[in-house]
């Protein structure tokens, strides 16, 4: 293996040469108590960054294995090591000069919740680390600056790396408070099971955030505060008596006048399907892993789904047991997005009123008198609701305002009075039976059928090849073709679209063969995920770390389905 003054040599032999001589520096150095590779090198210095990576052995980084025998505390001891690098990284950011993106230093800058990311691997048998980030090679024009580039490597990088990769070095009862917390939230999660619990929101809880643009807590917010009614205590292994909401499974209705924070309740319970850092106000707070969020979504595309638990008998005759349209509309899509959520093994639907189609939702005992049963192809989700729990184990929070329908069929009413919930279950199911009742359809909610079978899309390979590219958290584009995921409201960041695209473009290389169904291929490549991690993303050209891109992070199981429901390049 090369040293680290070979590479100081070669880079002190290419100063003042064109930029194209970087290229030569690709491979792999020893650096005292750490390996660089250098795995990529920009064509010049206004594109993309070079893409570079750390390899830390576990006996050299020596953290305790406490930290990390469980995949839990892994996740999110690589997340704090990330934060770590990355704020070590931020301090020495363009302090080399150049040209372009000369001297940029830079790995993944992580938001509020923790998610398993590429930026860092640990080793989970050996303890060792891998990190991945960025470095502008600095030039002047287009005229290697090699003496800005040692900089960067031989000064920057190393004080980065020991006092952020190495135990000794950090604040050794930060990482373990982040041991805690992850060890307390998964003790959460397992009591949602033993409790019938679709979530349990803690006391003191911070959830409104700071604004639009901003995830962090709202300052001066009223801190949450459970109903005597649904208060449940916990004994948390760290953190000790903990109390808060405990949310039955089954059917809850959330209401309250405007502004008084009923859609802020369900939007910390849909992000809460994730962990949160400490200091964030959401920590306590834990959802059901398998919960979706559910909205309209007109103009979706909508690719041969049975919908028929919702619509049929259409005018125009249009078969709703495998559904088909470029343009949905808001009825339509919000079915399709309850059938697919249903068929990638959703556990809670969460739904406010106010980003659903109304006729969908609710048609109440006069709209029911004046247009008949069989004169309305659409079986709105109140009639639904109650059969999807009870056929399909599917528990239902919803946020409502101006129908009270719904009274009648929760099982739990929660009024959000001023930030503070209250239960009055008892009085609006009073109030409720002086109302006349709704008729409900005898069907029994029949089963949807999930017998899509996707093949290959010749068309969205160029070359041979399929380009990827990440818009925000608005979609990704796959070579011509862009899926829309802005109202799949649950991805947290702009890296799990990322991921989404090289898990779209691993099917169409991979994975679509027209025998076997969506269910079943995605049920093959998360298979795949556990075992081999990010590897099996970005699919079988991996031969080592550095062919594994630093910037994705792992959506769920329910986001991968609904980004490949919303790629209208699925050939069935």
């Amino acid at each position: 293996m090369n040293t680290a003054n070979d590479l100081k040599q070669l880079l002190l032999n290419i100063d003042r040469k064109g930029y194209p001589a970087y290229k030569g520096t690709k491979g792999s150095y020893r650096f005292g108590k750490y390996i660089l590779w250098i795995d990529h090198v920009q064509g010049d210095p206004f594109a993309a960054p070079s893409k570079l990576h750390i390899e830390v052995s576990g006996k050299n980084a020596g953290f305790p294995e406490r930290l990390y025998d469980k995949k839990h505390k892994r996740t999110a001891l690589q997340d704090h090591l990330t934060r770590l690098f990355e704020e070590q990284a931020r301090k020495y950011s363009f302090q080399a000069k150049g040209s372009g993106k000369s001297g940029i230093l830079s790995v993944t800058r992580c938001g509020q919740e923790v998610l398993e990311r590429s930026a860092c691997a640990l080793n989970p048998d050996s303890g060792d680390i891998v990190v991945r980030f960025e470095a502008g090679f600095p030039a002047n024009g287009r005229t290697i600056n090699a003496r800005e580039l040692i900089k960067i490597l031989f000064d920057f990088l190393p004080e980065c790396v020991e006092r952020a990769l190495f135990y000794q070095n950090i604040d050794c009862g930060r990482a373990e408070r982040v041991m805690e917390l992850s060890e307390d939230r998964e003790y959460i999660r397992r009591e949602l099971g033993k409790r019938d619990f679709v979530a349990f929101v803690a006391d003191g809880s911070i959830l409104p955030r700071e604004s639009g643009i901003s995830q962090k807590p709202m300052k001066g917010a009223v801190p949450f505060s459970a109903p005597d009614s649904m208060r449940v205590t916990m004994e948390l292994p760290y953190k000790g008596k903990i109390s808060g909401m405990g949310i039955k499974k089954g059917i809850t209705l959330i209401v309250g006048g405007g502004y008084h924070g009923k859609s802020t309740l369900l939007k910390a319970l849909e992000m809460c399907v994730y962990p949160h850092i400490a200091g964030d106000g959401r920590e306590y707070i834990v959802t059901d892993s398998s919960a979706v969020k559910i909205r309209a979504e007109d103009g979706r595309s909508i690719k041969h789904t049975d919908i028929s638990l919702f619509i049929n008998d259409l005018p125009n005759k249009k078969d709703t047991k495998a559904f088909y349209t470029e343009d949905a509309s808001g009825s339509t899509s919000q079915a399709a997005n309850v059938v697919e959520a249903m068929e990638a093994g959703a556990s809670a639907f969460f739904i406010d009123e106010d980003t659903s189609a109304t006729n969908f939702m609710v048609r109440d005992e006069l709209m029911q008198r004046v247009i008949h049963r069989n004169m309305e192809p659409i079986t709105p989700f109140i009639e639904r609701m109650g059969a999807l729990y009870e056929n399909f184990g599917i528990s239902t929070v919803l946020v409502a305002g101006s129908s009270g329908a719904y009274f009648q069929v929760a099982d739990k009413i929660i009024q959000m009075d001023h930030y503070v919930p209250r239960d009055i279950t008892e009085e609006a199911k009073k109030a409720a039976a002086e109302y006349p009742g709704l008729s409900y359809p005898q069907d029994g909610a029949p089963s949807p059928e999930y017998i899509r079978r996707p093949k290959k899309n010749p068309k969205v390979f160029h070359k041979g090849r399929i380009k990827i590219k990440t818009m925000g958290k608005d979609g990704v584009q796959l070579s011509h073709d862009t899926v829309d995921l802005r109202y799949v409201e649950q991805l947290a960041d702009s890296e799990q679209l990322t991921c989404l695209g090289y898990i779209l473009k691993r099917m169409e290389e991979d994975g679509f063969d027209g025998k076997t169904t969506v269910r079943e291929q995605i049920g093959h490549l998360l298979s795949e995920i556990e075992k081999k991690g990010f590897a099996a993303v970005v699919g079988k050209d991996v031969r080592n770390a550095g062919d594994i891109p630093g910037n994705l992070a792992m959506p769920r199981r329910e986001e991968i389905f609904a980004c490949m429901n919303r790629y209208r390049g699925l050939n069935l």
